[in-house]
């Protein structure tokens, strides 16, 4: 038995090594982003506000891709563009992360390696300014995979990662919306709109927009180098008026964050439990391995037929090592967007 380890453990590093020393190929280099998906109509979109989405959405595509073209890994470049994301209040992460039901921002994120199946995450954490880069130190610098709360914290500030007051999280629009769902005594999935008049709704306002529409606010990136790897990396604010420390499928390594180089990396936005619950990240990973499904029906399987059916919203954005790119999801829209060996940002909202 022990021989048989060694021998498999030995394929996996070989394996790795062998991907790493490939020839490099900038002609398939690729990286996929979103932002959230959930109820997203241009009826309730004004132009300031779609144009600062697409702004934030392409300023993420250019800072992976200038990584990805320069040399760098797609582990680099997942990271990267995830921050970018974290670092702003339109997304449901890092500085715009929705309210628990205590009034705290309670953040999580993954990241993971598709040549060498190493993977890191964080849960729970409030302190941390980009969860993401320290979801990557978890992979990189310690023998865990996930890491909660506190201790995720104190091995941040050990790791050298950027620490700041919880108020450095807050935003108005964030606050005012756990006010409403408290009113209503509910769980929000990121933003929950009131009941739509039936008589023709007003314009929204340049700051309204999105705001008050449902969206799952989840950020993610899937990317491919020119060495062939591919990597995935997801963080979330989860839900407003979350309670008792919930996590959901974002810094779940199978769930809302996977990546493999025989397959794909997806990664995921839409309500956690039943992203959980469908193993959706690995599910679309093993129908590519086991059945031989392209990356694009494999992803529509999952998110378009299996979530459909047990009732779960949301969608994936998956990328395979030919660098094909599916975009599924089951909702009115998603924030997402692609950049390939042109350099040429496409993003995309609606349907």
């Amino acid at each position: 038995m022990k021989h048989l380890l060694f021998f498999g453990s030995l394929l996996m590093l070989t394996h790795a090594a062998s991907a790493q020393t490939a020839k490099p190929d900038k002609s398939k280099i690729t990286l996929v982003i979103h932002g959230g998906a959930g109820t997203i109509r241009k009826a309730n979109m004004t132009p300031e506000r779609e144009k600062a989405y697409q702004d934030a959405l392409g300023e993420a595509l250019r800072t992976g891709y200038r990584i990805l073209q320069n040399g760098g890994t797609s582990l680099d470049a997942v990271e990267a563009a995830v921050r970018v994301m974290e670092d702003s209040p339109l997304f449901n992460a890092g500085k715009g992360a929705v309210f628990t039901h205590e009034g705290k921002n309670e953040m999580d994120a993954a990241i993971m390696d598709g040549s060498s199946l190493k993977a890191g995450s964080v849960a729970g954490v409030s302190v941390i300014k980009n969860p993401i880069s320290t979801a990557r130190k978890v992979m990189e610098n310690s023998e865990h995979v996930m890491l909660v709360g506190r201790g995720a914290e104190q091995f941040a500030q050990q790791q050298g990662m950027e620490i700041v007051d919880p108020a450095y999280f807050y935003t108005e629009n964030r606050y005012q919306q756990l006010q409403r769902a408290m009113e209503e005594d509910k769980v929000k999935l990121d933003h929950s709109a009131p009941p739509v008049p039936k008589k023709e709704p007003k314009s929204p306002s340049p700051s309204e927009g999105l705001g008050e529409a449902k969206k799952f606010g989840t950020v993610g990136a899937v990317a491919l180098d020119q060495y062939g790897n591919l990597a995935a990396a997801t963080s979330t604010g989860g839900m407003t008026n979350k309670r008792w420390n919930r996590v959901g499928d974002a810094p779940i390594i199978g769930a809302g964050t996977y990546a493999n180089n025989q397959t794909c990396a997806v990664s995921a936005t839409g309500h956690g439990e039943y992203f959980i619950r469908s193993v959706v990240a690995y599910d679309i990973s093993a129908l590519m391995e086991y059945k031989g499904l392209p990356v694009q029906k494999a992803a529509e399987e999952v998110v378009m037929k299996k979530l459909v059916t047990r009732g779960g919203e949301g969608g994936v954005i998956a990328l395979d090592r030919n660098g094909n790119v599916a975009m599924p999801f089951n909702s009115e829209g998603m924030y997402r967007g692609f950049v390939k060996s042109d350099g040429r940002p496409q993003v995309f909202i609606y349907k």
